[in-house]
């Protein structure tokens, strides 16, 4: 007793809270006190248990400490406490505060004690009637009996009301900073002993497949609590340790550590370890931390070679479970966050609705679980800033319907994290230790026996970017088995057709009813245009009753019958000066209807009956000002159409959603990347933080130049690695454009350059020392070595992205190389390459990103005999969007590309010639509904397919059988008046007996030189004679 040191301050300063709340209650109704005006709390004997009481909860909030065989009265004045001489010793220091401590003190004399217990009780009766009580409160020994016999004589006048939940709301509930601390590094004390010890060693014991108990695992977990030295050296998996201060001699278990595996779980707080083997199958892992009397609780399930239903399961157990942290925020209900996790569950899986738990959570703090704190379907009880829970959701017993073994026929699965109640999104004191599929997720299996199940399916078996069929082994067509070919190429149109006839049949359903415009373009509006409100908004110079150009309002007032008449710029079509004799004519032409020749010229007009003037012309001797004016007219209109031009390409630029920083811990960053669209000013290399809801990318230049994206808004995640490549990327595709700057973009993209700055090796320092290709052999496994790092750096980024992100369905997607061709979407010819869900081109700018889900069908142009280079066109399932062209594929890319777009269920069709696209898009706007009646994009195939025909029937018509060929072969040679050396007299004779006996290459060789030689014209012989001289 003699190091008990309570902070008086402390104490004062919460009971003084209390006792505040209590008032103000009082003065709003009596809702969380229920009007009472006295509240006991008694404590027995110690007793050796890990969960405490409220009136445990009491003392060490109070005190610090917990004082056994020890009455509190609380009333609106006052505080009484009825205790021994020792204890008293360390309370009368707490007296002199704002609010009144009245100690008694108990002795060994049995009567002085039983009217010290009836001065407290008169105290209740002269407060009031209703006195509070914990009705549940299991205090046992002589003290509390000596109470009880007193208070059965006043218990008749008195109205005992259950207390706890006022307790709770008043005083344990809502944590101050201090308490919040001490939370979280109990919250970091279990991260520790969950991931990384207790993962490695149940991955070492898997990995090794010996035999261990539950309990001997659970014990290792425990002898860990005392181990000094390895608190110091443990490192979290965000790669951070153990505050400075902490104090592991202040650690002690609330709950567990507990293992569970086997078919056997309870999912209940006070589940005991049992003695059976680990199994590998479901392992659910759970344990309970108290630091500085503060608790935290944290579980985790773990999958050991998971099938694909649990997989799923868990998937929808991680879904709710976000969702449910995502409810949790000031001035929410706790029934409600239930409901919603229950809704959930519903609609997902409605068959797993039985298997879930009754609730999904309780408050957590000194006790382990707020009774009166329940997020289940009955609690009235109101979240409020600065409250802890403990959420936990699981499934309870759920068949397994692919059982490995006995012992995997059933499983259970479990979530638990502690998490601070906030005005905004909850802050999860223990979410560092992972509990995503691949993290939580282990495979032992030989690779010969698990099936290869690809990792994101989501439209059926057959679709995948990455197919078998795609990769060949041989670049050269005619080196590949024909017969093989011909079945693929056979196989391939039977599933265009099928493709192709499904695409149809969409088509139709989708436009079951007549739809689109009659012409197949926008309807156009017309826009009113306003100069002024006010007569007197006008400039003061229209009193000189001369053209005024009034550059801030886009108008030009004109004097008409002595007045200043505005008109408003997108009013004038044009204006003209000329001369004539000595006067000057400044003519000003207006839209009106009729008069359009052009497209642009189609203006919308609100009655097009109306009368309207199409011109005015003034006259003057000022030539120089009439040009003076047309020029500015002229350059007014051209600023009105650009800012309309800006206005309208900005329409679909959406203003995000503020990102919410992560305050409580370091978030995760990369550093030195560089961002594009580059940000104006020098190009400095800036860093990328992952926080709640979104990305940021900081300038290290200015605290204002940053970008932030959040992850409700992205549509795609790329990881380009810089294999083949000069940089190595984290592409963001999003959903809707935002502007970096003044630029309106739909990508961000975060790169840094592979490549270090060459030197010249001639004047270096090794070049000294060392000679031949083993500086250049070093050189060239230290470039291996660093991109294979930035590879890994980068893609592991990139993953903690997807991780923050899941809840938006952010997901990585790396592109296939191999999969890849060249070819010309904008200007430049770049490297395109499919990924799961999209045809990207991640490396220069402008890039491209094309959803295969949103393809309606491709077209390749240009594909016919004699060309080296063919055109793709996608049209989209929205019709009103450009078609994406990619030009100038080479022709060898030809099959590939066929085998992609086949292997990804996207129907095609090919066709010699480039098609009027705007044309095609335009008609099928206008009435997709006959568009589709008609046989829809069957007249791309058609087209096909008559060319194919026809090419077949003209090599028809030529076909001649081998004795006809010999035959005309014969009559040709005796009907020719024509030989083929006709030029050559001499050796003409001597041509036609070598075709006539069929000589072969090197006999006429030798018969040439022969004649050569015999002419004089030997060329081996002349070089001989030259170099005689």
């Amino acid at each position: 007793m003699a190091e008990i040191k309570i902070d008086k301050q402390l104490f004062q300063e919460r009971l003084s809270h209390f006792i505040a709340a209590w008032k103000a209650d009082k003065r709003s109704g009596d809702a969380m006190f229920g009007g009472v005006s006295s509240v006991l709390v008694l404590m027995g004997k110690t007793e050796d248990s890990a969960q405490f009481m409220k009136g445990n909860a009491i003392h060490f909030w109070l005190l610090g400490y917990e004082f056994p065989a020890t009455l509190f009265l609380f009333t609106l004045e006052g505080l009484w406490i009825v205790t021994t001489a020792k204890k008293a010793k360390h309370l009368e220091p707490l007296k002199g505060g704002k609010i009144p401590l009245e100690v008694l003190v108990r002795g060994k004399d049995a009567e002085g004690n039983e009217k010290l217990f009836q001065k407290i009780a008169s105290q209740m009766k002269s407060a009031g009637k209703k006195v509070g009580v914990l009705t549940k409160d299991t205090s046992s020994g002589p003290f509390v009996d000596e109470w009880k016999k007193v208070f059965e004589g006043v218990s008749g006048d008195l109205e005992q009301v259950d207390i706890s939940s006022a307790l709770s709301g008043a005083a344990l509930a809502v944590k101050d900073e201090n308490e919040l601390r001490a939370m979280r590094t109990a919250s970091r004390a279990c991260i520790a002993l969950m991931n990384p010890y207790f993962v490695e060693e149940m991955s070492a014991v898997l990995d090794e497949e010996k035999k261990v108990k539950h309990s001997a695992l659970a014990n290792r977990i425990d002898s860990k609590l005392d181990d000094t030295k390895w608190w110091k050296s443990v490192e979290l998996p965000n790669k951070s340790r153990m505050p400075s201060d902490f104090d592991p001699t202040q650690l002690d278990w609330t709950h567990g550590p507990i293992v569970q595996s086997g078919g056997k779980f309870d999912l209940k707080m006070n589940a005991q370890t049992d003695d059976e083997v680990l199994h590998a199958g479901v392992i659910l892992s759970s344990m309970g931390l108290r630091y500085k009397s503060y608790c935290s609780l944290i579980a985790r399930t773990y999958l050991v070679d998971p099938n694909k239903s649990q997989e799923s399961n868990y998937k929808l157990l991680l879904l709710v479970h976000s969702t449910v942290i995502k409810e949790i925020r000031d001035g929410a209900n706790a029934k409600d966050v239930y409901a919603k996790a229950v809704g959930l569950v519903k609609a997902k899986k409605p068959e797993l609705e039985k298997h879930f738990l009754k609730n999904v959570g309780a408050g957590i703090g000194i006790e382990t679980r707020d009774s009166t704190l329940i997020l289940n379907a009955k609690s009235t009880r109101t979240l409020k800033d600065g409250m802890t829970l403990c959420i936990t959701t699981g499934f309870n017993d759920i068949e397994n319907p692919n059982p490995q073994d006995k012992k995997s026929k059933t499983y259970s699965m479990v979530l638990s994290d502690t998490v601070r109640v906030t005005s905004a999104d909850a802050v999860i004191f223990t979410g560092d230790a992972p509990s995503d599929l691949d993290a939580t997720s282990f495979f032992f299996k030989d690779d010969e026996e698990a099936q290869p199940t690809p990792k994101k399916a989501k439209k059926d078996s057959t679709v995948g970017a990455v197919a078998t069929k795609n990769i060949t082994k041989t670049k050269l067509r005619a080196e590949r088995t024909t017969q093989a070919d011909e079945g693929a190429e056979q196989r391939r149109r039977e599933h265009q057709k099928e493709l192709a006839l499904k695409n149809q049949e969409a088509g139709k359903k989708r436009f079951a009813e007549a739809t689109g415009n009659q012409n197949g373009s926008t309807i156009k509006k017309f826009k009113r245009f306003e100069s002024y409100k006010r007569d007197n908004q006008f400039p003061p110079r229209v009193r000189d009753l001369a053209i005024v150009m009034d550059q801030k309002n886009a108008t030009i007032i004109l004097p008409i019958m002595g007045r200043p008449v505005p008109f408003h710029i997108q009013t004038i079509k044009n204006a003209s000066k000329s001369d004539e004799g000595d006067f000057a004519y400044l003519r000003i032409n207006f839209l009106s209807p009729g008069q359009g020749v052009g497209r642009k010229d189609d203006q919308p007009f609100e009655d097009a009956s109306a009368h309207f003037v199409r011109s005015l012309t003034f006259r003057s001797h000022d030539g120089d000002r009439f040009q003076d004016i047309a020029n500015q007219i002229s350059n007014m209109k051209k600023d009105a159409v650009k800012r309309e031009q800006e206005k309208k390409e900005m329409e679909d630029v959406v203003e995000q959603d503020k990102l919410i920083e992560i305050r409580n811990r370091r978030p995760p960053v990369i550093d030195n990347v560089f961002v594009r669209p580059a940000m104006d000013g020098k190009r400095i290399a800036g860093k990328v933080e992952i926080h709640q809801n979104g990305l940021r990318y900081q300038s290290p230049v200015n605290t204002n130049q940053r970008v932030d994206i959040l992850f409700s808004n992205v549509k795609h995640l790329f990881f380009q690695p810089c294999q083949h490549e000069l940089v190595v990327i984290i592409h963001v595709h999003l959903k809707d454009p935002i502007l970096i700057g003044k630029k309106k973009t739909k990508d961000v993209q975060f790169y840094r350059e592979a490549t270090d700055i060459q030197f010249d090796e001639t004047g270096n320092r090794k070049r000294k020392y060392r000679y031949g290709d083993e500086e250049e052999f070093e050189a060239e496994q230290e470039e291996r070595r660093r991109r294979a790092e930035l590879d890994r750096q980068f893609k592991a980024f990139a993953e903690k992205i997807a991780e923050a992100g899941r809840s938006e369905n952010v997901d990585v997607d790396v592109p296939f190389r191999e999969l890849g061709f060249n070819g010309v979407p904008n200007r430049s010819n770049v490297f395109c390459q499919p990924s799961t869900d999209c045809l990207v081109q991640l490396t220069e700018p402008p890039f491209m990103v094309i959803t295969l889900e949103e393809i309606e069908i491709a077209h390749l142009e240009r594909v016919q005999f004699g060309l080296k280079n063919f055109d793709m066109v996608f049209i989209f399932k929205d019709f009103t969007r450009t078609p994406a062209h990619i030009n100038t594929i080479p022709v060898e890319s030809l099959e590939n590309v066929k085998e992609w777009l086949d292997s990804v269920n996207i129907p095609f069709t090919e066709g010699p010639l480039n098609l009027n696209w705007p044309t095609i898009m335009k008609t099928v706007v206008a009435d997709p509904h006959a568009f589709f009646a008609d046989g829809g994009w069957g007249f791309l195939s058609n087209e096909t397919d008559a060319d194919d025909d026809e090419d077949e029937s003209e090599e028809s018509a030529f076909e001649m059988s081998d004795e006809e060929l010999a035959a005309s072969e014969e009559s040709s040679d005796e009907d020719s008046d024509f030989d083929s050396n006709a030029s050559d007299d001499e050796g003409s004779a001597g041509s036609d007996e070598g075709e006539s006996e069929g000589e072969d290459w090197d006999q006429l060789e030798e018969k040439a030189k022969r004649k050569d030689r015999e002419g004089g014209l030997d060329d081996e012989e002349k070089p001989a004679k030259k170099r005689k001289h």
